[in-house]
């Protein structure tokens, strides 16, 4: 299930096109065109899910590739191995500036706490 007006669903239909980092069936990861770190990469599920408040207990094994995803597109683009933060925003106040659920991942340097 896609959403013919979601950018995300078409970047994961390959009619945008993205720099693509890692992807399996049912992930893309690819980087983000505003990185706000030396590396900043998003990943989306194939499938359209608008937010995670909007997901349900079927998009459980969904949700667990996103972060495997996350994992793997930041062993892909080599900071894995000195850290990296995982971030998933939900809502307008959370930051999420497009509804379909993604996770950006962020590395490059030292990331300092609080975040927001």
């Amino acid at each position: 299930m896609t959403s013919p007006d979601c950018i995300f669903c078409r970047i994961a239909a390959g009619q945008i096109p993205a720099t693509v980092v890692y992807q399996d069936e049912h992930v893309l990861s690819f980087r983000d065109i505003d990185p706000q770190a030396p590396m900043h990469v998003l990943v989306i599920p194939r499938r359209h899910v608008a937010s995670l408040e909007l997901a349900s207990e079927a998009d459980r094994y969904l949700l667990g590739s996103l972060l495997l995803g996350a994992s793997a597109a930041a062993r892909a683009e080599g900071f894995a191995q000195t850290g990296y933060r995982a971030v998933l925003n939900v809502g307008v106040d959370g930051g999420q500036a497009v509804p379909h659920v993604h996770v950006h991942v962020l590395g490059g340097r030292g990331l300092g706490w609080p975040p927001g």
